[in-house]
This record gives structure tokens, sequence and C-alpha cells, in this order.
């Protein structure tokens, strides 16, 4: 099985319960299992306009899909949940994205791994790095440590997590 890190956000429709939901969902893919999952972080929305705070999350998955039949099924979950896809970097009832499949680097039309933009989120390395192991290397040769450095804290809180999410957390 490969090692695979994603990230969950939402801000609309109880973004708490889109997590748990989308966690349920993922807990039902086959050939994957959830190896962990992180504290749940608030930050402040990325994106047009304003909108509310996006509560976000990392999980550790072990899966037999390929990247693009993950990808598939994580789309799916998110139009499940409503999801619409009409403004970049809006406000969303869920968004799922790969950012880590093994040591893999993709870069094709419909998926770039490592994600693109993870290395300047804070709200995705912090959790990312609350449940790696060791000092994780990106495919690309960055290290987790050395981007927290460059990458402020300021603006995101970490929270608790719902009942559904505890039992993955790392000390659980």
């Amino acid at each position: 099985m490969t090692s695979v890190y994603i990230s969950l956000g939402s801000n609309l429709c109880g973004p708490e319960s889109q997590l748990s939901k989308a966690v349920a969902a993922l807990e039902q893919l086959q050939q994957t299992r959830i190896e962990r999952i992180s504290s749940i972080y608030r930050s402040a929305a990325v994106g047009p306009g304003a909108q509310p705070d996006y509560l976000n999350i990392v999980l550790l998955l072990a899966t037999n899909l390929s990247p693009i039949a993950l990808l598939d099924a994580t789309q799916q979950i998110e139009l499940d949940q409503g999801r619409v896809r009409n403004i970049r970097w809006g406000a969303r009832t869920l968004d799922i994205d790969l950012l880590l499949y093994g040591d893999l680097l993709i870069d094709s039309l419909r998926l770039t791994v490592p994600h693109p933009r993870m290395k300047q989120r804070n709200f995705v390395l912090y959790p990312l790095r609350e449940i790696s192991d060791t000092n994780l290397v990106l495919p690309d040769g960055s290290d987790l440590d050395t981007l927290l450095l460059q990458c402020s804290e300021l603006d995101l809180i970490r929270t608790e997590h719902p009942p559904l999410i505890n039992e993955y957390s790392p000390s659980g």
C-alpha cells in the first residue's frame, strides 16, 4: 500500500460536520484505510470576497488505488457533499486535495503532486507535521521542517477533534 497525505477543508454548511462526513466516506473507500488524522485547524479563507473561516485537517491514508482513481473518489465525495466549482478559491462545502502520493512526482492535466501550493499554506503544513512521524521530505527534496520555518503560524488556530475524528488522532 502507498502512503498518501490528503487535506480536507470546509467553510460552508457546518464545516465540522462536512469534515466528519468526508472522513466517514473516506473510510468506505475500497483498498484504502485511514492511518492518521490531524487536529482541526481554523484559518482565514484564501480567496475572493468575504468568506467564513475554514476548518482544515490532513489525513494519512494507506491505499492501493492509483493516484487518478483516488482523485476520482475524492472528487465524488466532494460532489456528494454539495461541492460546486464555479468560483476559484471561493467558499465551499468541501475541498479535498491530494498533497503527497508516496514519493511520486505527478504533473498531468488533472493532477499535480506534490500539491503545487502546499508549501505556502500554513493550514496544510502544520497539520501535516502533526501527523508525520519524522521530518518528512517531499519528493522534490524539500523538507517539512524547513518549509515550516518559512511559513507563519499567524491566524492559524488548532482546535479539538470532533468525536468521529478522534479515533485516528496521532496520539489515539
